[in-house]
């Protein structure tokens, strides 16, 4: 069994329970005690668990992920102001690659009259955008995750290794200066992470309600991110920080967050 899929089984355990023995993973795994070990040190040195006598405990308030039904329908303001500053950033001409949450969805529909290459890691955002006239879509291969129709698994990676893009547009799950970005399924997750990786430019779209919150797989820490865009119900004191950090921040009510004072050497 891989690595990945060891974790992925790891974390399962861990919803179920809240705890996990090593000997119990031993023997769902196939695994060595050693390489056991080894992938809960991984883990919880990403800040999804607690190493505890001959085991784990879960170190995320909630490991369960909301239906995409209930997110649509969540915080749709706040959403709708960010995808407006997102899609503002995003240039004719450029090709894009389009997270699966619902502030990306939001983005696909701004996206519909533009004239720009883009390729959807979800069904959602790919039904959204099928037939816009100025959109060339790029579908990715992979396997649709129930409910959410996020594409993940080996074929989805593969797409994206394939290609480089102009922007990444990510929306995650949870987002806080300790735990960086995260989100409740490690293959997307995965997904994400190699989305930053072929991308010249990343741009994360995360509301209020998300900051200071942590999901189980983690994606990159807060200051990976060249853009964060969200909204004045995230907390001051951390967009302060990644500011300091050199991470440019949008505020979707117009009010920027500070920036630091010291001059910064661009890089093109």
């Amino acid at each position: 069994m891989k690595s990945a899929d060891r974790q992925r089984v790891i974390v399962e355990h861990l919803q179920d329970a809240g705890r996990v023995a090593v000997t119990d993973l031993v023997a769902a795994t196939g695994a060595s005690d050693m390489t056991v070990r080894r992938d809960l040190d991984y883990l919880a040195a990403q800040g999804v668990l607690k190493r505890v006598h001959g085991g784990a405990v879960s170190a995320m308030p909630s490991g369960l992920e909301p239906p995409f039904a209930a997110r649509a329908t969540a915080a749709t303001a706040a959403k709708q102001a960010i995808a407006k500053l997102a899609a503002e950033q995003i240039r004719d001409g450029e090709t894009v690659v389009l997270d699966s949450g619902t502030t990306a969805l939001e983005v696909a529909r701004l996206l519909r009259d533009r004239t720009v290459t883009v390729m959807p890691l979800s069904l959602h955002v790919a039904q959204e955008l099928m037939g816009a006239p100025g959109i060339r879509l790029l579908m990715p291969g992979g396997e649709p995750r129930p409910g959410e129709l996020a594409m993940v698994g080996p074929l989805t990676l593969a797409s994206l290794r394939s290609l480089r893009f102009d922007v990444a547009v990510l929306s995650p799950c949870a987002f806080s200066l300790e735990a960086g970005m995260t989100a409740f399924d490690l293959g997307d997750a995965e997904v994400k992470q190699q989305a930053l990786a072929v991308s010249t430019r990343s741009m994360v779209l995360v509301d209020g309600a998300k900051w200071d919150r942590a999901a189980l797989a983690y994606i990159c820490p807060a200051d990976r991110p060249d853009l964060i865009i969200t909204d004045s119900s995230a907390p001051e004191d951390d967009r302060a920080v990644l500011a300091q950090r050199g991470v440019l921040i949008q505020i979707a009510d117009g009010r920027p967050a500070p920036q630091p004072d010291v001059q910064t050497e661009s890089v093109s």
